[in-house]
């Protein structure tokens, strides 16, 4: 026999899948009037969405396909798609949850916590990012919002040389922050600045687009006589200014990677220079990726066929983008210091999931289509991807371990002795209270991170810790790991007919009477 009775345990992989839907939790809802418009509770079941069954069937093939170009699939890649079959599934394990007051229960499944194409665990991300840069990271003082892009050979380099784009985006830091020094009238000496970088792998088109979305303070902050400092709010940046940035930041940057071999010149062009590309298993898939050609298979290295269904337009040049060289600078979405929820639903949009399961579809003729989000200039708005090579494009998507995809700067940075005092969680080296006594910590100094419920709540309203039938207190009970265990209760579910009611328990009752004489049992759960 095997007890799994761990109380209030921690999800082993650190978190559990959940989605908004229409299923109530608990028991039948005692006062329907009452709750009629309230969110309701329900699992995310993977395995019915058209994402999970693409990879499923296709990722064993995929594999043998890769292996037999001489190209097998890098650790971190099969990785991230091993656990992709396993996120959500309570077949690999999951949390049990009762009701502290009437004891309905649910089971919540592991979440796999990848970051590459992961729909559910990346809105799990996008929630919990945008919390705490609002509440913990950007002051109420406006922010814009920065948008670059670079040329196709950049975004290679980028990719396949994650320390390469760390200096770059140290340059591009740097050449923003003195033009909003510069243009409130001061130096680089008495005022500061600071942004939020927010590295977005992916275009509309799935698509490996490496870009940066860089959220400046929309303004400079300047230290006072008496030691205090004052915001200073800049104007937004004309057209004009965009282009000389983007002139700069392309010039700076050609000669950083000039200086580093990774660029070479002659009389009419230059061209990246360095190891052979080829060495890396990867390269030709990221590479296919990011200039919208097939991948594997015969038809490697034809474009993506396209559908075109609008009429075609002239190219536009408004007012707010720069562009020089393949580098496109865009800075025409801000809010104010009063937008809260804007920024909060910039945050989201920035940091938001690569795959979109709304805009993926099957054609007749088994091709994967997946709709643009916003339509290309000359009308197109579907792309078609044979099954494999849309695996393809998923795993250009998956970003190497240990590469930070959101970068602070300036005053947000953690060494900067400003962070305590212009962040709203104080944390840093310039906060008294950490000299003062190092045990007393300000709330955002004990933060953790948001739990499923937090998520929920923040994003959908649904507090999913308040039980819906009788309004009780929701809590963790147990952690079920072991397969047999999971087994027996996954088949005794599926015996009661409990499985298709949204994985709900039967309904609790008292264990039996003890004979007279006889002390009262235990309760257990056996692994046959």
């Amino acid at each position: 026999m095997t007890r799994t009775t761990s109380q209030r345990r921690q999800a082993p992989s650190g978190g559990v899948c959940c989605r908004a839907g229409g299923q109530a939790w608990g028991k039948p809802d005692r006062n329907p009037a009452s709750r009629a418009n309230a969110r309701r509770y329900q699992r995310h079941r993977p395995e019915q969405t058209l994402l999970y069954q693409i990879v499923e069937d296709n990722y064993p093939a995929f594999v043998e396909q890769m292996a037999c170009e001489g190209r097998p699939l890098p650790h971190y890649v099969q990785r991230e798609f091993d656990e992709f079959l396993r996120c959500g599934r309570l077949e690999h394990g999951f949390l049990r949850v009762r009701c502290h007051d009437c004891h309905a229960e649910r089971l919540v499944a592991f979440s796999c916590k990848r970051r590459g194409f992961c729909p559910s665990c990346g809105a799990r991300r996008m929630a919990e990012a945008a919390a705490l840069l609002v509440d913990e990271v950007f002051p109420e003082q406006p922010i814009r919002q920065w948008v670059l892009s670079v040329p196709y050979p950049l975004r290679f380099l980028f990719a396949n040389k994650p320390e390469v784009m760390t200096h770059v985006l140290a340059i591009v830091y740097r050449v923003i922050a003195t033009h909003l020094i510069k243009k409130a009238g001061f130096t680089r000496k008495s005022a500061h600045t600071g942004a939020v970088t927010l590295i977005q792998r992916f275009g509309s088109a799935l698509n490996l687009n490496l870009h940066f979305h860089m959220l400046f303070l929309d303004g400079v902050y300047v230290e006072r006589g008496d030691g205090r400092i004052r915001f200073r709010w800049v104007k937004a940046p004309l057209s004009v200014e965009l282009t000389h940035l983007a002139d700069t930041i392309a010039r700076r940057v050609g000669r950083y990677l000039e200086r580093q071999g990774l660029l070479e010149r002659d009389a009419e062009n230059s061209y990246l220079a360095g190891e052979d590309p080829d060495e890396d298993p990867m390269s030709s898939v990221l590479g296919h990726s990011i200039t919208y050609r097939i991948a594997v298979g015969p038809n490697a290295g034809r474009k993506v066929m396209t559908l075109q269904t609008l009429p075609a337009e002239d190219p536009s040049f408004g007012a707010g983008i720069g562009q020089v060289g393949g580098f496109s600078l865009h800075a025409g979405v801000a809010a104010r210091a009063d937008q809260r929820d804007k920024l909060e639903r910039l945050c989201r949009y920035i940091s938001r999931p690569a795959v979109s399961e709304k805009r993926l579809s099957l054609s007749n003729n088994g091709l994967v289509r997946y709709q643009l989000k916003t339509p290309y200039r000359d009308g197109t708005t579907h792309v078609f991807f044979e099954p494999l090579d849309f695996l393809a494009r998923l795993a250009a998507l998956v970003p190497r371990p240990r590469v930070n995809l959101t970068r602070f700067h300036g005053v947000f940075a953690p060494n900067s002795q400003w962070r305590a005092q212009v962040t709203p969680a104080h944390r840093g080296k310039g906060n008294p209270n950490r000299r003062a006594s190092p045990e007393v910590k300000p709330p955002g100094a004990r933060r953790a991170a948001m739990s499923w419920a937090q998520r929920l709540k923040r994003v959908f309203d649904i507090d999913i810790a308040t039980c819906e039938a009788c309004g009780g207190e929701v809590r963790i009970i147990a952690t079920i790991e072991d397969p047999a265990v999971i087994r027996s209760i996954l088949d005794h579910l599926e015996k009661t007919g409990a499985m298709p009611q949204a994985y709900q328990l039967p309904a609790a009752r008292a264990p039996p009477r003890p004979l007279p004489g006889l002390p009262a049992p235990r309760l257990h759960l056996t692994s046959g």
